[in-house]
């Protein structure tokens, strides 16, 4: 079933940190505290996976206070969210924010749908990492030439925590989407919860859950921050469920 308690903690800044040795290809995180009415809430950031997983990093930054204006609206602290895009949940196929040019995600979809066919990924491989819709779409953007697009980017952990880390710590608030820890004050599920494989955690799939920390600066920019598995297609249908080909 889809995420039971899925939502988003608000606060302010306290602590981040990194797991204290890290291998390449092996399960590794980040760590942000924040500071709510209720206390220090803890959330962890998957970073870094097998290579049989894979995870990749992604961040929106030309967005505005009125982008997140619902859950802008809560005070601080952790809220359920419903799964429908009227809560302020994210979603990271649907929500017009987060998306790139139409034009962008076409071409990759077709890509990926003739890329599947000739090379027959077998079911739960990493098939859908950064590709080279990414490259070229990143390297237009850098640009300036007009499009708007924000490649995922191989994560190697250290690499998806540097992007992040300054944001967290110029932040006047915090907002990190995800699924409440069962007990204690914590989030987890801070990634992509949508598009899983048969197996494992297919059952947890569904629409507008997906997990993200976004930072609110200031000056009203807001930066999301993205993660996904690279097992995880973007493709999916009205359950989260991957499109069949």
């Amino acid at each position: 079933m889809p995420l039971a308690h899925y939502g988003v903690t608000i606060g302010t800044f306290d602590e981040f940190h990194r797991d204290p040795s890290h291998e390449y290809g092996h399960w590794y995180h980040g760590h942000v505290r924040l500071n709510t009415p209720q206390g220090v809430y803890e959330a962890a950031l998957d970073v870094d996976a097998p290579a049989v997983t894979g995870v990749s990093y992604r961040l929106v930054d030309d967005l505005r206070a009125a982008d997140l204006a619902t859950v802008r609206a809560l005070p601080d602290g952790f809220h359920p969210l419903d799964s429908n895009p009227g809560s302020g949940a994210l979603d990271y196929a649907r929500s017009p924010q987060l998306r790139n040019r139409l034009w962008v995600v076409r071409a990759r979809t077709a890509g990926r749908a003739l890329a599947r066919t000739l090379q027959r990924p077998a079911i739960g491989a990493p098939a859908f990492g950064p590709d080279l819709v990414d490259l070229i779409g990143g390297w237009l953007a850098g640009r300036g030439i007009g499009i708007r697009f924000f490649p995922w980017i191989a994560s190697n952990g250290d690499n998806a925590l540097d992007v992040l880390e300054p944001h967290l710590r110029a932040a006047s608030r915090i907002y990190v989407f995800g699924q409440a820890f069962d007990q204690g004050l914590g989030v987890h599920d801070v990634h992509q919860n949508q598009g899983d494989p048969p197996g494992d955690h297919y059952a947890a799939n569904g629409i507008w859950q997906d997990g993200a920390v976004v930072c609110e600066h200031p000056d009203g920019r807001i930066v999301v921050w993205q993660l996904k598995f690279n097992t995880q297609t973007l493709s999916t249908d009205e359950h989260g469920n991957p499109k069949l080909p």
